[in-house]
């Protein structure tokens, strides 16, 4: 990703403060309520906002800190007890952290992604 703009450390910013009243709520949130909650600007809103999330893990787990983005979730995308998880980029970027050895889909994508959720959620509540 390209270096932060003042928008993109502002949107970042309420991203995180979303997230972490998600947190405290104990839910997570459609990427497009995200971005609505947030009143995200623009065409492309769900794919810069997905951009905003990858800096987001990037920057917790450089920190060792739960991954609050893993609040946030596709409304396509769910388990086998019908919730939402991330979209595939979500697990892309664990496995290429090192964070994650398996697929972007499935029941191994959901149970890594119930460990970080439940991470997230303690840690950030």
């Amino acid at each position: 990703m390209s270096p932060e703009t003042t928008e993109d450390e502002t949107l970042t910013a309420a991203l995180r403060g979303e997230l972490a009243a998600c947190a405290k709520a104990g839910e997570t949130v459609t990427y497009q309520d995200l971005a609505w909650r947030v009143a995200f600007p623009g065409p492309h809103a769900i794919h810069r906002l997905t951009g905003l999330l990858e800096a987001m893990v990037r920057d917790d787990h450089a920190a060792g800190r739960p991954l609050l983005a893993a609040l946030a979730v596709s409304r396509a995308q769910k388990n086998a007890a019908g919730k939402g998880m991330p979209g595939r980029g979500f697990f892309q970027l664990l496995n290429e952290l090192g964070r994650y050895d398996g697929p972007d889909q499935g029941p191994q994508a959901a149970a890594c992604h119930a460990r970080e959720l439940q991470d997230a959620l303690v840690y950030w509540r």
